[in-house]
């Protein structure tokens, strides 16, 4: 016959009282770990397809057509469980689940984004130096150019022309392409070079991407491999040099999103941040019946270069849908905006213990410990975040638990170490509750970044509490 053991007083409170944090493999069933596993194939999926915010709209909106989701115009009568999207400009995208109340009592909104740091095309890139042909880059977001050296890269992006036309490419997508990649010094010639800080080793007016070493044949003249270039360009494509004037073209990381570690836990992959995210709040937001308030999943661009433009978060075209929706009603979009929830979804810092010295463990978040929550971001004394409140974040605390979802609550490293904005500022600033919370991310803004499968799947289960509360 067992016994029970009596607690001493110590034990007693300490489980009563004290907060610990506890690994999400030790919390989840067999069928959740199953469930997991499915949701993670079709994120790597995603990923494969989606190699700049073009491709991740192409894809969302494929997604959602094939849940029921319709294209909204302006003036469309709506009814409870309509499911409408909104695509702004090819790069950005609103979907909404119309919910049983009205708008006037606000609604709940996921928003991540789906631009990652890469290398843009210049406007005039394209030249020939000792008979090699490269192509001149600008970096876009905030990335370490010593990780971009002599690693294959891909070139996806789209090119208008003067007759209308936008030719889309993706050159090295299809195993059959040729890759790309950016020279670096040998060791044998590098000793200056490898003198300098990382940050000034490789500067950004070298990476400039290697296209070709062929010259044009029965030809006397100059430049005769950037000739060859253009004339592969202008057969495939259509393209003459000039075009390049008119075109967003990326050089993206040519890799594949594939299983990290033995026990294959994790998931390497380029773009993780903030597309693990996107991914999630999308996934969750098709997958839903007819909610109780409105439901809307907002990927936007530009997050990593400060959210301005016309695709960003800050753009009024964010204002445009959501009045829209409320003009259809009868309710004050300010109405709307005060009774309204947004959970900004984006990644942030894991704790890497080969690099402990910038992290405060006991406030970091952890592999495998679900879905980090942040009370704030920003740095050097919380600037350029907003902070959500006391009441907020036990109205999380609350709908996370309730769903049984796996959460943590962290920051970004130590104070005064760096910090890292979102989007959440600006959603805030039109008079919506707003809390940040997503993946942790080893190696975040690098050519491959890895993530947890728990972490992932976590947040998804997240998204869809935050949908249906």
């Amino acid at each position: 016959m067992e016994t029970t053991k009596t607690l001493t007083r110590g034990e007693e409170l300490r489980r009563t009282l004290a907060y610990t944090r506890k690994n999400g493999y030790d919390r989840l069933t067999a069928a959740e770990l199953t469930e997991l596993e499915d949701y993670c194939t079709g994120y790597k999926q995603f990923l494969n397809l989606c190699k700049i915010e073009r491709e991740c709209v192409e894809q969302s909106v494929a997604l959602a057509q094939a849940a029921g989701f319709r294209p909204y115009a302006r003036g469309m009568a709506l009814q409870p469980g309509d499911k409408i999207y909104s695509v702004n400009r090819g790069k950005s995208v609103i979907f909404a689940v119309m919910g049983q109340e009205g708008l006037e009592q606000g609604v709940n909104i996921g928003a991540a984004h789906i631009d990652s740091p890469r290398l843009d095309l210049k406007q005039n890139p394209l030249y020939e130096s000792d008979e090699l042909s490269f192509l001149k880059t600008h970096y876009y977001g905030g990335l370490r150019k010593y990780q971009w050296v002599t690693i294959p890269l891909e070139l996806h992006g789209a090119v208008a022309l003067k007759d209308g036309r936008t030719i889309s490419v993706a050159i090295g997508s299809d195993p059959a392409d040729p890759l790309f990649t950016i020279d670096d010094l040998l060791p044998h010639l590098g000793a200056e070079q490898s003198k300098k800080p990382l940050g000034e080793a490789i500067p950004g007016e070298t990476l400039n991407l290697l296209v070709g070493s062929r010259p044009l044949s029965d030809d006397e003249g100059s430049d005769r491999v950037k000739l060859a270039v253009l004339e592969i360009l202008y057969r495939q494509y259509g393209i003459r040099e000039e075009d390049f004037l008119s075109a967003e073209l990326c050089a993206v990381p040519a890799f594949a999103a594939r299983d990290i570690g033995l026990d294959r836990s994790l998931i390497g992959a380029y773009g993780h941040d903030d597309r693990v995210c996107a991914y999630a709040a999308l996934k969750a937001l098709l997958e839903l019946g007819t909610p109780r308030r409105t439901a809307v999943c907002v990927l936007a661009d530009r997050e990593e270069v400060g959210s301005d433009g016309v695709t960003g978060i800050k753009s009024g075209a964010f204002d445009a849908f959501f009045a829209d929706l409320c003009q259809g009603q009868g309710v004050p979009l300010r109405a709307m905006y005060e009774k309204s929830f947004c959970l900004s979804a984006d990644v942030t810092a894991a704790y890497d213990p080969n690099f402990a010295d910038v992290y405060e463990k006991r406030n970091s978040a952890l592999v495998n410990y679900g879905i980090s929550v942040s009370k704030y971001g920003g740095g050097r004394g919380k600037s350029g975040a907003s902070e959500a409140s006391a009441e907020l974040v036990a109205y999380v605390r609350r709908v996370l638990d309730e769903a049984g979802v796996v959460w943590q609550m962290a920051e970004m490293g130590k104070v005064d170490a760096g910090g890292g904005g979102t989007v959440a500022m600006d959603v805030a600033q039109r008079n919506i509750d707003t809390i940040d919370a997503g993946v942790p991310v080893l190696s975040m803004h690098a050519p491959y970044e890895t993530v947890g499968k728990l972490d992932c799947y976590e947040t998804y289960r997240a998204m869809k509490a935050v949908y249906e509360a």
